[in-house]
């Protein structure tokens, strides 16, 4: 099972803050720093304020050389395809191929309101535009060019450069939709993120991504599927309740929704999943300077996984 590293800078984290969870993250043997791509807490003041996702992978770019690096997700509102594509390629040169590109809707109308950013009431067909494009201009072939003409979108004549460093670059797309996310992953996902799903929810999420990739006549096996949750992990009780009381939660709460508890706790909550199915989990880590949280589930969660 893969283990990822999920930040959420929005509530607060500079990029030095973000440099030194994505060194422990390398360091200690996680397999990818993934982060938030918000410019708006959504509680608190998010002192010092947002960092820009894509600008914050090129500097870890630089500065990591073994992890996958990505987004958990980008909203289609921040970017027009075309400049979105040129970005995600560039970092995955400038990292040496280790780029991922999670792709949603967004959600979250106030970040908009804040920034200036257009919020459009509808945004599905805006994604499957968005995805078509993106991985329609990383795989034209040198030399040709790529046009496009949709209800969002027109590209004439794009010479679709750059080009990343991997064949593919790996498109995750995630949600709660019955029908049309589940689709639109079997057409252009490499991995399907649960999100946040309660656990009694799990087993009809995956239903319905299988059903979907059997509908689109694509293998099940072709997909990654993934999960992300809340992190709140100790050796005593003490300790778990600590960790969740530092980022202002109930560690009961918690343990009914995260991958949260005793270290036996979540080994046993991950081997379900993974016997479920899921393959990557991603460990959403909101209080940034306790480096010692990535310490212990690497020293203890990770062995027992095998």
């Amino acid at each position: 099972m893969d283990l990822r590293i999920f930040t959420e800078p929005q509530q607060g984290a500079t990029y030095d803050d973000l440099l030194a969870v994505a060194r422990a993250t390398e360091d200690l043997g996680f397999d990818a720093f993934f982060r938030s791509d918000h410019y708006l807490s959504m509680s608190g003041d998010g002192l010092p304020g947002p960092t820009d996702a894509w600008t914050t992978l090129a500097g870890l770019a630089r500065e990591t050389s073994r992890i996958r690096l990505g987004t958990l997700v980008s909203s289609v509102t921040y970017r027009v395809p075309g400049i979105l594509a040129i970005q995600v390629a560039q970092v995955d040169q400038m990292s040496g191929g280790r780029v991922e590109l999670g792709l949603g809707t967004g959600w979250f109308e106030r970040e908009h309101e804040a920034y200036g950013i257009p919020f459009p009431a509808k945004r599905f067909g805006i994604l499957e535009e968005q995805l078509e494009i993106v991985t329609g201009l990383w795989s034209t072939p040198l030399g040709s060019t790529y046009s496009f003409s949709g209800s969002h979108y027109s590209l004439v004549d794009s010479p679709a450069l750059p080009k990343p460093v991997q064949p593919r670059i790996p498109v995750i797309v995630g949600g709660s939709g019955p029908v049309r996310t589940p689709a639109l992953a079997a057409r252009f996902a490499d991995e399907f993120n649960l999100v946040f799903p309660d656990a009694d929810a799990v087993d009809g999420r995956i239903a319905t991504m299988h059903a979907a990739l059997d509908a689109a006549g694509r293998e099940r096996s072709s997909l990654v599927l993934s999960m992300a949750h809340i992190l709140c992990v100790g050796t005593t009780e003490a300790e778990v309740a600590r960790r969740a009381s530092a980022i202002g939660r109930d560690a009961a709460q918690m343990r009914a929704h995260g991958f949260a508890g005793t270290v036996s706790e979540v080994v046993d909550r991950l081997g379900a999943l993974r016997e479920k199915g899921i393959t990557r989990v991603y460990l959403q880590v909101l209080d940034l300077q306790d480096l010692e949280h990535l310490d212990l589930v690497a020293r203890e969660v990770v062995p027992q996984l095998g």
